[in-house]
């Protein structure tokens, strides 16, 4: 049986709900405010929670944000219920990691289906800017007719995919291979903000506005990715909520992983810097055991190519990694994560 949680200060609307998920055979627990209703979650560690937005005590933003902050809750199903169908409200729940949103008053019928869709597939599993790729019904089947037929382009080690000051033509999806996504200074350093692998999709930020690209795409290695026109995509995104919601969230994680790592660039050390360029490319290479040449962990590190040299030596007698030329084993990871700024 599975089981959900419903955080609602109305007592009405709280009873109706919980009324209604008992009788269709959900195992059903309720909270009057967003502090019990954290508490409820991390004592009851539900398969899928609805929450209202405006609440005493904590509002369900409040709510959402902690609970994204607790590892045994990652991943369950979020839903606002909300009194208010304004955009700001969506945007916001969306971009903190929201699921969906139901607007008050709602269809019984509505609500129970939205409840079994997000219990059957998890928007939280269905895609993520870090490869995993889709596994959702609906949005999996929409992208997939959307790609179909496309053409494939191949690009060999540091070709340009996308140069700065372009306008946009296609969104890409990564085929094979590896892609950076790089911004310079004026006197042309680089430093890379993103890598995108196989499943990912990139330049669809701008697929739909008048503007130009702010940072430039090249292969890290030789890659294939395939060119989806940005008018189709902007029609696909249109027609479907399901694929809108997933870009959106795609778009949210990709802002809040580049301002993560810009805030590290600018305050951390050396040695902090390069452990933390290792550790993401481990992350999106998946193996602990990968080729990286010296100028690209440089601009991934945000710091000189000789201070990155010196910085793997020192990681290296401390055990932390093997070299091997281009090759780097991490051997502690945990101990590279967990470095003092």
């Amino acid at each position: 049986m599975k089981k959900i949680l419903v955080i609602e200060d109305n007592l009405e609307v709280r009873e109706n709900l919980v009324e209604l998920l008992e009788l269709s055979n959900y195992d059903v627990q309720s909270a009057e405010n967003g502090k019990i209703g954290v508490k409820k979650a991390l004592e009851f560690i539900p398969d899928l929670i609805l929450c209202d937005v405006m609440m005493p005590e904590l509002d369900g933003f409040g709510v959402l944000k902690i609970l994204e902050g607790r590892k045994e809750l990652k991943g369950i199903p979020f839903v606002f219920l909300t009194a208010k169908a304004e955009k700001e409200d969506f945007r916001k729940g969306m971009n903190l990691g929201a699921d969906d949103y139901i607007t008050k008053p709602f269809d019984d019928v509505e609500l129970l289906d939205a409840v079994e869709m997000r219990l059957k597939k998890s928007t939280k599993g269905i895609g993520s800017m870090d490869g995993s790729f889709l596994q959702s019904g609906k949005a999996e089947k929409e992208l997939e007719e959307l790609v179909d037929g496309k053409e494939v382009r191949h690009y060999i080690k540091k070709e340009a995919v996308i140069r700065e000051g372009e306008k946009p033509r296609y969104v890409f999806l990564v085929k094979k291979g590896m892609i950076k996504q790089v911004r310079s200074n004026d006197s042309g350093k680089e430093l890379i903000v993103r890598i995108f692998t196989e499943g990912d999709y990139f330049g669809y930020q701008l697929s739909s506005v008048d503007d130009s690209y702010p940072e430039s795409a090249k292969a890290l290695v030789d890659s294939s990715l395939v060119l989806i026109p940005g008018a189709d995509f902007e029609k696909t995104l249109q027609a479907s909520r399901e694929v809108g919601l997933l870009f959106n969230r795609f778009l949210s994680e990709d802002l809040a992983e580049k301002e993560k790592r810009l805030i590290h660039l600018a305050y951390d050390s050396t040695r902090k810097k390069v452990a933390e360029a290792l550790v993401y490319f481990e992350s999106k290479v998946g193996t602990d055991s990968f080729e990286l040449p010296r100028e690209d962990l440089a601009a991934l590190a945000g710091v000189a190519k000789e201070s990155s040299i010196r910085t793997l030596t020192e990681f290296k007698n401390d055990k932390l990694i093997q070299i091997d030329k281009n090759r780097i084993t991490i051997l502690d990871r945990e101990e590279l994560a967990s470095l003092p700024y």
